[in-house]
C-alpha cells in the first residue's frame, strides 16, 4: 500500500502500470483519477492546503480499512496539494484485488472518503476572488452508505 500527499504532477499512465505489474495475484485492477473541474471557465485556479504527516496517517488508516474490509492484494493513493490549474489531476486511487466486486467497492470506498474527509483544504480562485469549498451534501452521502 502506497500513499502519497505531493505537490508535483504525476504521470497517471506510469503509476497505473507500476501498480498493476506490481499487483501479483489480483484478476482486477480498477483505477479513478480525479481532475481538477472547470466549472464553465470560471475557474483560474485551485489551491489545496493540508498539515504534512496528519494527512498522509489520516489516508493510510482509510487504505488500511479498505483492505481489511475486501480482499485486497494492494492500494495506491495519491493525491496532490498546492496550485492546480483547470484539467490537472488532483489524486488517484487504485486498488488491485482477486476479484472486481472487492477492487470496485474499495476504489470507490477510498474516494468516498477522499472527497469528504481526508484533511484538504480546496479554495477555488476565479476572477471575482476565492472562496473555500464547504462540504457538499451528496458527497455526506455517498460516505454514509460505507
Amino acid at each position: 500500500m502506497r500513499v502519497a500527499v505531493q505537490s508535483a504532477a504525476f504521470d497517471l499512465g506510469a503509476e497505473a502500470a507500476a501498480f498493476a505489474a506490481a499487483a501479483g495475484g489480483a484478476g482486477a485492477v480498477v483505477t479513478f483519477t480525479g481532475l481538477v473541474r472547470d466549472n464553465g471557465g470560471a475557474l483560474a485556479a485551485m489551491e489545496i492546503e493540508h498539515y504534512p504527516g496528519m494527512t498522509e496517517r489520516a489516508i493510510r488508516a482509510m487504505a488500511s480499512e479498505a483492505s481489511q474490509r475486501w480482499a485486497l492484494v494492494d492500494a495506491l493513493v495519491i493525491h496532490r496539494f498546492g496550485r492546480l490549474a483547470p484539467g490537472e489531476a488532483i489524486m488517484m486511487v487504485a486498488t488491485a484485488a482477486p476479484h472486481r466486486a472487492d477492487a470496485f467497492d474499495a476504489a470507490e470506498f477510498l474516494m468516498d472518503y477522499l472527497k469528504s474527509r481526508a484533511p484538504f483544504w480546496k479554495k477555488e480562485i476565479g476572477a471575482d476572488g476565492a472562496e473555500w469549498v464547504a462540504a457538499k451534501d451528496e458527497d455526506e452521502a455517498a460516505l454514509r452508505r460505507w
